[in-house]
This record gives C-alpha cells, sequence and structure tokens, in this order.
C-alpha cells in the first residue's frame, strides 16, 4: 500500500487547478483542505471545485486519470501519481430539495458563490487560489475559523434539515477541531435530534468513529449528550450520575485506543438484565459494525475484571487471555478503567511483566493434540476440547511437564468418563 506524501499531494492539488485554468475553466481548493491549512494543519487531502462540468472535466484529464463515480453530483475524481493521491473535482453546484432528509432530489450547476452557500458549516464553505494564495470567502468562514466556532451558513435549522447527517457532523467537527458550536446552530440541532433517524446505522458509526478516536474524545461524547444526539444514539447510555462521571473519565484517559477500545469504554456501564456485554453486542450490531470490531469490543468487556485481578486468578485462566493477539488492547482499555475506578494499575503491570518475560516461560508449546487424542481412540467431539484444556491446565499449573505424563493423564480422564 503506498503512502501518500503532503507535500507532493499539495503539488498535484495545484497543478489540477492550473491545468483547469489553462483549459479557460476557474477552479480553487475547497472545503476542508481550506479550513485546515488556515489552522496550520496538513490537509488529509485536496478538493477542487470548478465551473467546468463533469465531462468537461474528464476532457481536460482524460478518462484513463479520471473516475466518474459521482458524475451525477457533479463530482470527477481525478487521479495522481501514487505517492500524490487523488483529488475530487466538483461542479460548482446548488442542491434542490433533501426529501430523504439525506441528498439532494437533483443538483444544478452554478457559480462559487452559491456552491458555498449550500455547503453544511462556514468553516467549511472557503475557497483557496493556490495559484495567487488568495482566500475566496462568501459565508464568514474566516471570522468563524478566528473564534473557532461551528457555525450552519445561513439559516441553521434549514442547513440541518436538509441533511440530517450535518448534527452528528456539528458535533464531530467541534470535538477533533476543538471549537465550541454556535448558539444558533446547536439550538437547531437539539431541536431536530430527533429526526437523526434518516441517517444510516453506517454513517453514523462513521462519525463515532472519528470521535471516538480522537483525543477529545470526552468532550464529543458530552457534545452529544448536550446537543440531544445522544439520546438518538445510544440510548441506553444515561447520563448523570456516577457511571456516566466514570465513562467519561476513562474516555479521557484511553491512550491511543483502537475503535474497539474506545466503543467498550463508552458502553462498559451499560447494562440490560443480562449483562453489559449482551447488550453492548446489541448496540454494536446496530451499528453495523464489523464483527472484528464487535469481538474487540466483547473481549474487552468479557476480561476486563480477569486482567484486573490478575495475581489472584487462575493462572490457566489468565494465560488464555494473555495469548490473544488483542492482549495490547485489552491492557490499553483496562489501564485506563483501573486508575478511575480503584487508582490501581499493579494487575496491569503484572500483566506486562509476565508478557515482557521469554515466552516459553508462560506459552509454553502443549504436550499434546487432537492426534494424539485420535490414538488413543478417542472419537473427534465435545470431548476433544474437554480433555485439551484439562491438560493445558494442568500443564500451566506444573502438574505435568512431558508428552507422556500428558497421555497418561489423559486417559485416566478418559477412562473416568466411560465409566460415568
Amino acid at each position: 500500500m503506498s503512502t501518500i506524501d503532503s507535500a507532493k499531494a499539495r503539488e498535484f492539488a495545484k497543478e489540477v487547478v492550473a491545468k483547469l485554468r489553462t483549459r479557460g475553466f476557474e477552479a480553487l481548493w475547497a472545503g476542508g483542505c481550506v479550513r485546515d491549512q488556515l489552522l496550520g494543519a496538513d490537509p488529509k487531502d485536496y478538493d477542487v471545485a470548478t465551473n467546468a462540468r463533469p465531462d468537461q472535466i474528464r476532457e481536460v484529464f482524460g478518462r484513463r486519470k479520471t473516475l466518474a463515480i459521482g458524475a451525477a453530483f457533479g463530482v470527477i475524481t481525478v487521479l495522481g501519481p501514487r505517492s500524490a493521491g487523488q483529488v475530487e473535482v466538483a461542479t460548482f453546484r446548488r442542491d434542490a430539495t433533501y426529501s430523504d432528509g439525506r441528498h439532494p432530489d437533483s443538483v444544478a450547476f452554478s457559480n462559487a458563490e452559491e456552491d458555498a452557500r449550500r455547503r453544511d458549516f462556514t468553516v467549511n464553505g472557503l475557497f483557496f487560489d493556490p495559484l495567487a494564495a488568495v482566500i475566496i470567502d462568501y459565508v464568514g468562514g474566516q471570522e468563524d475559523l478566528s473564534r473557532r466556532v461551528i457555525r450552519a451558513i445561513g439559516d441553521a435549522e434549514e442547513r440541518l434539515a436538509e441533511d440530517k447527517l450535518r448534527m452528528l457532523r456539528a458535533v464531530r467537527f467541534a470535538t477533533t477541531l476543538d471549537f465550541r458550536i454556535d448558539s444558533a446552530t446547536m439550538s437547531a440541532v437539539q431541536c431536530h435530534a430527533d429526526e437523526l433517524g434518516a441517517v444510516s446505522a453506517e454513517r453514523v458509526a462513521a462519525e463515532l468513529r472519528r470521535l471516538l478516536l480522537h483525543l477529545n474524545r470526552r468532550r464529543g461524547v458530552e457534545l452529544l449528550h448536550e446537543s440531544k444526539l445522544l439520546g438518538r444514539v445510544l440510548p441506553e447510555l444515561r447520563p448523570g450520575g456516577d457511571d456516566w462521571a466514570e465513562t467519561l473519565a476513562i474516555l479521557q484517559l484511553l491512550n491511543a485506543p483502537t475503535f474497539a477500545v474506545a466503543v467498550a469504554a463508552l458502553l462498559r456501564t451499560v447494562r440490560t438484565g443480562s449483562g453489559a456485554s449482551d447488550c453492548a453486542e446489541q448496540i454494536c450490531r446496530r451499528w453495523k459494525l464489523s464483527n472484528t470490531e464487535v469481538a474487540g469490543v466483547l473481549f474487552c468487556l468479557n476480561h476486563e475484571t480477569t486482567i484486573r485481578s490478575a495475581q489472584t486468578v487462575a493462572w490457566p485462566v489468565l494465560q488464555r487471555v494473555l495469548v490473544d493477539s488483542r492482549i495490547d488492547e485489552l491492557l490499553s482499555y483496562c489501564e485506563a478503567v483501573a486508575a478511575v475506578v480503584d487508582n490501581s494499575t499493579d494487575a496491569i503491570m503484572f500483566c506486562r511483566e509476565t508478557l515482557a518475560r521469554p515466552q516459553v516461560d508462560w506459552n509454553p508449546t502443549p504436550l499434546i493434540t487432537g492426534n494424539e487424542l485420535r490414538g488413543l481412540g478417542i472419537a473427534p467431539g465435545p470431548v476433544f476440547r474437554e480433555l485439551l484444556e484439562a491438560t493445558r491446565d494442568s500443564q500451566l499449573n506444573g502438574e505435568i511437564t512431558s508428552r507422556e505424563a500428558a497421555i497418561s493423564f489423559v486417559q485416566s480422564l478418559w477412562q473416568a468418563r466411560k465409566v460415568e
């Protein structure tokens, strides 16, 4: 997988503008890349807005170097060198009504000012001419950047009613940029929060992923509550009280968590009659998380107690958790939990010290496998696992130390089962 070079990506985005200009079209950098560079950050990607129509964009750059996946909305992807990535080039447009609360029913090509005014927030409505190094601001985005404010363009009620996802985006931008949400925009979010159901579970999860992976995740969750979106996204979580304070504190202490770890921390105190783990799985499935992510969340929740009582739990029980490929995620999660709940991370240190020892000391090669069981005339089935686990427990406890002893141990267990 190639790595994008930020300097080369910037130069390619500049070349895209220059080439369109050479062919007589208007072209400007637009949206997030302008916002990010004004905030002193390297843009993750670049978008170009132009008065060239989609077919004209493809003519300028050639069909082999362009993708027309978003052509219905006036968007053409222009492919650059591998190290430079790609640039989305969109025709200036204005949107018609949004009947489904997510997508415009149709679009009409327009000019730069109309294109800026149909966007979501002022800080995302800026244009930049990279050839003349000039900012074009039709919506007051520069002032809001300096004030560190997320404000809807034009009428906040209208902007958010058009596309319900913008409510979550307002919270996410305020979180990741460490901005506040303008009062009129926040009021509009609170007013329309119950309409978030128009947004697909996948898009909700995508916004949560970006929010929870950010260092400012605690503030993000607080903003979800303040905006009334938390009740739509996660009605099972009850703000207020000790559990809420504990959850926020753990989220704040997480150190560069994976999404699974962050979700586990968020759902840790959420319980139904069957407990936190079952409830967490239901929520993860509702958000359409991948099977790998769901398994990661449940691994943290199911094994927290084992890790936090590592010095007293039976060694075979702990050892089976330590050998799991997700152990680093679990330890990171438990470290934050322990620091908040009882201010003691001794058990986590014990686990880390164990893992630092030579692997043969704490994860020796099993003395027998299923082949030996078959050789003893034991038919494959549920009993296989029982016999192998019992033998492994005895090995880890130091009760048997050789293949011969393991076989003898299995034979005695097998004979006892047959007598039963």
